[in-house]
């Protein structure tokens, strides 16, 4: 059954959606043959982004053409007592346009500053920068956020009356991703200590 209701294009819910995820997925035409990569992104204002290798078919293929670009979150697993109306609780957005690729140097650097910041806040001024040659060897690309959907299922079991008395455990299970513990690199000096941005990475 579709739900209608769940659907809208609010701007500020897309946006929100969109700004606590970190993996999309974006499908294109290649050769003819539908095709979805799975891919980061990151959104800057009225734009989302994605990267990858320049040399890559897909990063290649997809520039000036019409993508979907989509993002879900799993938030709950609905257990009804009736087979029919288990669900899961959830946020998505789907966005249809055309992917532009950012050719400039200084555009792609500030695009991947943005990204880096958006993973984790302050990281990009600690670390190397991009040397021309990785730019070069770095394609990214980015569409307009103008037309798509965005879906919320945030629901208790929808049972039907006659199933309330059924005798079986009905209700949601939370879903939750969360961060583990930090791994440091086997070569990483003894007196570096772990970053405080780490606890303000989001997942969701």
């Amino acid at each position: 059954m579709r739900h209608s209701e769940r659907g809208s294009f609010d701007r500020e819910t897309a946006n929100a959606i969109l700004d606590a995820a970190l993996l999309c997925h974006v499908g294109y035409a290649l050769d003819g043959a539908p095709l979805v990569t799975p891919t980061l992104f990151w959104r800057d204002g009225e734009r989302v982004f994605w990267h990858g290798s320049a040399a890559s078919r897909a990063l290649q293929t997809q520039t000036e053409c019409e993508v979907c670009l989509t993002v879900s979150l799993l938030d709950g697993i609905v257990l009804a007592r009736s087979a029919f109306n288990h669900s899961v609780n959830y946020r998505s957005v789907m966005l249809f346009g055309t992917a532009r690729s950012v050719d400039s140097s200084g555009e792609k650097l500030a695009a991947l500053e943005k990204f880096m910041e958006r993973i984790a806040r302050g990281r990009w001024g600690e670390v190397r920068q991009p040397t021309d040659s990785e730019l070069k060897t770095t394609g990214v690309l980015w569409m307009d956020i103008r037309e798509g959907a965005a879906k919320i299922r945030a629901l208790p079991v929808g049972d039907k009356p006659a199933d309330r008395d059924h005798p079986v455990w009905a209700g949601v299970v939370p879903v939750v991703t969360s961060l583990g513990e930090p791994e440091p690199a086997a070569e990483l000096a003894s007196d570096i200590e772990l970053p405080g941005y780490l606890s303000e990475i989001r997942l969701s």
